[in-house]
């Protein structure tokens, strides 16, 4: 890291040094005990802009607190048959590690219908599982291998990818808003699988708007991109719709509910889950839980992510009507 990074580094922790004291509070609760590399996170977003990422941090740090995102892993989304449903129409798990010890995040794109809770359970569900990476999995994989591990690599399945998916794009766009202002840079690469004509069309366009930072962690690989992945993880992390060359299904591809990383049964949910019900029971001792709806704020403000968006809904319209 150059003089100029470290000279940024330090005009950046001198100003978030002067911000009061809920916002330090919900900071530490951020950054687990690694302040630097969070902050350097928030450069690298806004390209080395002081001025922006400090700003950005600080939208950040309100929007913990206005939504009380600190405690969100202490509210289940009971009951627990509603919870399957969203495992079962929001597809994404932690299949394994990688080589390097970045957890492997695999995301079923193409087959998620998002279409059996309401948008603030889909919203609730993608938050606790951003909390659970940032303050269980990222830690104990930091811990395990002695060295800071901040980011992981998400796996891309485009399976069964539709024009349906433009029903899906308003709740989308919202998942993605939150990802781009209040967890910057935390995937390390982002593995397009499964890819078929449609994803190809709508690429060619997408791919222009990118920032030149995001296009060089895209990597569409051929077919299921198995051969691909097992350079840089072992067979047993790979998603099981990467296990095959011909995948059949990103829901069920022959494997039973253990290789799923999609499914409430798989154990990755499972300690989630029962972790979250284990929190939840914590602060009962504290304080009563209100067991009402879990509502997230989220800004207007036109990100890359919903420049994107847009872009791909146009696309699919134009493709749909050819």
């Amino acid at each position: 890291m150059g003089i100029v990074h470290q000279e940024a580094i330090k005009q950046f922790q001198s100003l978030i040094e002067k911000v009061d004291e809920p916002k330090q509070e919900t900071f530490k609760i951020m950054h687990q005990g690694h302040p630097t590399q969070t902050l350097v996170r928030f450069l690298k977003a806004k390209e080395w802009n002081v001025g922006t990422a400090h700003k950005m941090l600080v939208d950040c740090l309100e929007w913990r607190i206005q939504n009380k995102i600190d405690s969100v892993l202490s509210k289940p989304i009971i009951p627990t048959e509603l919870y399957r449903s969203i495992r079962d129409s929001q597809l994404v798990g932690l299949s394994g590690y990688s080589k390097e010890g970045l957890p492997v995040i695999a995301v079923g794109v193409g087959l998620s219908s998002h279409d059996k809770a309401s948008v603030d359970h889909y919203v609730q569900s993608h938050i606790q599982l951003n909390e659970y990476r940032d303050r269980v999995i990222l830690p104990c994989a930091t811990k395990k291998h002695g060295r800071f591990i901040g980011t992981g690599i998400k796996v891309m399945d485009m399976s069964g990818l539709k024009f349906s998916a433009l029903s899906q794009m308003k709740l989308l766009t919202i998942i993605a808003t939150i990802d781009e202002l209040n967890y910057p840079e935390k995937t390390e690469t982002y593995y397009v699988v499964n890819a078929p004509r449609i994803f190809s069309a709508c690429w060619k366009v997408v791919r222009p708007l990118l920032q030149e930072r995001t296009k060089k962690k895209v990597q569409v690989l051929q077919g299921c991109g198995r051969d691909e992945l097992l350079k840089i993880m072992d067979y047993a992390s790979l998603p099981h719709f990467c296990r095959k060359e011909v995948s059949r299904s990103s829901k069920y591809s022959g494997h039973g509910t253990t290789d799923n990383c999609f499914t409430l049964d798989h154990a990755f949910h499972q300690q989630l889950y029962n972790y979250i019900k284990e929190q939840a029971k914590l602060m009962e001792l504290v304080s009563p839980i209100s067991r009402g709806s879990f509502h997230v704020d989220i800004p207007i403000t036109d990100t890359e992510d919903s420049t994107i968006a847009k872009t791909i809904v146009s696309e699919l319209r134009r493709l749909e009507g050819s």
